[in-house]
């Protein structure tokens, strides 16, 4: 009996843990990540039903705050279904619908919690880019991100624990750690670098496998801390669209459309990747073929969050590496645009932490970091022993 109530307690004490991590992270979600207003329509959209918690949450306090809350809720198997037979004007259709109701909301929080990452492995390549072109191209790149303030996260499940190679109750004290840590104060540290990397003209960036040229002259840098992607931490811009010249060797895996990926390298010429090997080189080169912009770079950005230390295969944390860079094919973000157009945007990151080989970039020929730590003193808060 004594077993069995020290037991109980111990679970009690986990789920009171849970419900208080839950609902600060609700809160921080809605009102710094989106800073939700009274009377505004929120979208909350969930991916897998292990996010339920998360979403009740978020609508008990979307209404408290006098907003309007509205949900959806996906399910990777049976999206699967619809896809493999899909026909054009059924995803013109399915977007149709959904993009009316994008257009009706002023917020959208993203809540993603598919307990196999992997569930859409296997719907052709050719399905894969109708419903890209169609459905999330419309509705999430044309409407919510530019016409609403949205945020996108993970949800701690068993799933995403198996994938980090931890257990369920020490990756969900990880994910917390992460996700809930002082923005304000990292938002702070990022200003110097975002001044700096706006005065740049052109960056070198060498390591294991790759020697890159590019340009970022007159492409504006953006800081990230908490208001697009939970967990954040990356200041980003592009490459002027024709200046990418040289090679790189990407050391993290990734997955793209079920897919998973690794040991990708691209070679570049005038900003296009000209030739593109991994250990699925065809259906990487597939890929990059959707479209006139697909193998171009939309996106170049340093990750910055202390608590992310090695890839967990889940873009939204390994994006954010401390020590590392993205280097992206595909449409450019909105705060960053180099002018490339497509319907893909695929961060793919390099570390360069000593670890994982090590590296350097060079800003107008000045070293900035090395081996994943700023050296020039005004960025010396950025380095992950300041942020934690």
């Amino acid at each position: 009996m004594v077993k069995n109530q020290k037991m109980l307690y111990n679970y009690q004490e986990v789920k009171i843990m849970r419900d208080i991590r839950i609902e600060k992270l609700a809160s921080n979600l809605l009102s710094h990540s989106i800073n939700l207003q009274k009377g505004e329509k929120i979208l909350i959209e969930i991916i897998g039903m292990d996010a339920i918690p998360l979403g009740k949450e978020l609508i008990r306090q979307a209404e408290n705050i006098g907003a309007i809350p509205f949900f959806n809720i996906i399910d990777y198997e049976i999206m699967r279904e619809m896809l493999t037979n899909g026909t054009e004007e059924q995803m013109q259709i399915y977007a149709k619908h959904d993009l009316q109701r994008m257009k009706d909301m002023d917020a959208y929080i993203g809540v993603r919690a598919s307990t196999n990452t992997a569930e859409l492995n296997g719907v052709s390549t050719e399905k894969m880019e109708m419903y890209n072109k169609y459905y999330t191209m419309p509705v999430h790149f044309e409407e919510r991100v530019k016409h609403t303030r949205w945020c996108i996260l993970r949800y701690p499940n068993a799933s995403m624990a198996q994938m980090s190679n931890m257990n369920t109750e020490s990756f969900e004290d990880f994910y917390f750690n992460v996700c809930t840590l002082d923005y304000d104060k990292m938002s702070k540290a990022m200003d110097p670098l975002v001044k700096l990397m706006n005065k740049t003209k052109n960056v070198h960036i060498i390591g294991e496998g790759t020697d890159l040229t590019f340009s970022i002259e007159g492409i504006p840098a953006q800081e990230y801390m908490g208001t697009f992607n939970i967990p954040d931490g990356e200041v980003a811009t592009a490459p002027v669209k024709n200046s990418v010249n040289g090679y790189i060797t990407y050391n993290t895996e990734t997955r793209y459309n079920g897919i998973l990926f690794n040991n990708i390298r691209f070679e570049f010429k005038d900003g296009k990747i000209v030739k593109a090997i991994s250990n699925k080189t065809k259906e990487l080169n597939e890929i990059l073929d959707t479209d006139e912009g697909s193998r171009y770079i939309g996106e170049f950005a340093l990750g910055l969050n202390p608590y992310i230390e090695r890839p967990i295969g889940d873009t939204l944390f390994d994006e954010k590496i401390k020590g590392s860079f993205h280097f992206t094919p595909g449409d450019s973000l909105a705060e960053s645009d180099n002018g490339n157009r497509s319907s893909i945007h695929w961060d793919i990151v390099n570390i360069q932490t000593l670890e994982y080989g090590g590296g350097e970039i060079w800003f107008d020929d000045v070293l900035v970091r090395k081996d994943g730590i700023f050296v020039l003193d005004e960025l010396k808060p950025l380095n992950p022993e300041n942020l934690a």
